[in-house]
């Protein structure tokens, strides 16, 4: 059990589930967060009172003030779950992603190692550093019966994903070079309650209530496989609190659907729990408009979670069924959240259409 964890990007989609989860399980927790366009603290409001939750507005990139969280918090472990993670922001300005993803892995290691390479030898015997990747970084799979294991090579497509590949080798080389005790996780993509809405998922919900365009990319038969993040928060914490060092753990949903499928069960919820359309709407099917396809689109991405369930007995609880039918009433109960995301920098109008 670690009792004091730090979470980097722990103001994010998934670092606040994480938080939130950690919390409810009694850990404490420094959250360490920039508080760029996605980062909400509004996500964080029934954890954030707690006498076990510290919150420190601090960029990864920045080294001494780092130095300065480790020797103040002085953490059990890390969960690094801080990344830039938008394809289409990637393709159309990709610095941010190779200033936070990779410089900003590597000065986190490196104050990492710093605080590890100090700590009396129980203590290092027992700290560990959990990097939180993507399924992205495998590329594109090939045939309909394929699966991403742990072992597949990379062949990053985006510069995201590229930039995600690059920060899973520095961490397992810090593990291999300086002995620092590493875990990594590739998750497949994430839906649920509090989802910037930039992201296929809520971006669909609040434009079909907005009686706006549902934008889908080329013939919309992109396979992704889902995986509902309160599910993907037990499975990393399970990963930290038992996983092996140096191993890696896929983390997946089980459900896999095309981007149309996604989007035409999102109209039929809608047409159930939200039946009094906007003016002009007589379905909301009818707002689905297909757009050009983004440079560089993988087809299918699917995990082999198989070692998560072998080795540490995690399964999602969240079938896609359950899942999406939380999340679009979740969205349709908290006007209040995204309405203060959307009257913030961020507006509806996307780079590009599909997460």
């Amino acid at each position: 059990m670690f009792k004091k964890i730090l979470v980097t990007g722990g103001a994010g989609f998934i670092g606040s589930a994480v938080v939130r989860h950690l919390i409810n399980e009694n850990h404490s927790v420094a959250n360490l967060d920039l508080l760029t366009y996605a980062g909400n603290t509004d996500s964080l409001a029934s954890v954030e009172n707690s006498s076990r939750y510290q919150f420190f507005k601090t960029d990864i990139g920045d080294g001494p003030a780092l130095d300065q969280i480790f020797m103040t918090f002085r953490p059990d472990a890390v969960m690094h779950l801080a990344a830039e993670s938008h394809v289409d922001r990637s393709i159309d300005g990709p610095a941010d992603f190779i200033r936070t993803n990779i410089v900003g892995t590597y000065t986190l290691l490196e104050a990492a190692r710093r605080y590890w390479s100090a700590l009396a030898p129980d203590a290092k015997n027992r700290f560990r550093f959990h990097h939180v990747s993507t399924d992205e970084v495998y590329g594109d799979l090939d045939g309909p019966d394929s699966l991403f294991t742990e072992t597949t090579p990379y062949a990053p497509s985006s510069p995201y994903s590229a930039s995600k590949a690059s920060s899973d080798h520095l961490v397992r080389a810090w593990q291999r070079t300086y002995g620092l005790p590493v875990l990594v996780t590739n998750c497949s993509n994430n839906y649920g309650p509090y989802h910037f809405p930039e992201k296929l998922i809520p971006h669909v919900i609040l434009n079909a209530i907005h009686g706006r365009p549902l934008p889908v990319y080329g013939d919309g038969l992109q396979v992704r496989d889902w995986l509902f993040v309160e599910d993907h928060a037990r499975a990393l914490c399970e990963v930290l609190c038992r996983g092996a060092v140096g191993e890696t753990y896929n983390i997946g949903g089980h459900n896999e659907k095309t981007n149309i499928e996604v989007v035409e069960t999102l109209c039929a919820l809608l047409e159930e729990l939200a039946p009094d359309k906007p003016a002009g709407v007589e379905r909301y099917r009818d707002l689905i408009t297909f757009v050009k396809d983004r440079p560089g689109h993988d087809l299918r991405y699917a995990i082999d979670a198989g070692k998560i369930a072998r080795e540490l007995g995690w399964q999602p609880h969240e079938t896609f069924e359950s899942g999406i039918r939380k999340t679009v009433e979740w969205y349709l109960q908290n006007k209040t959240w995204w309405q203060r995301v959307l009257n913030g920098q961020y507006r509806p109008e996307r780079l590009g259409q599909n997460a």
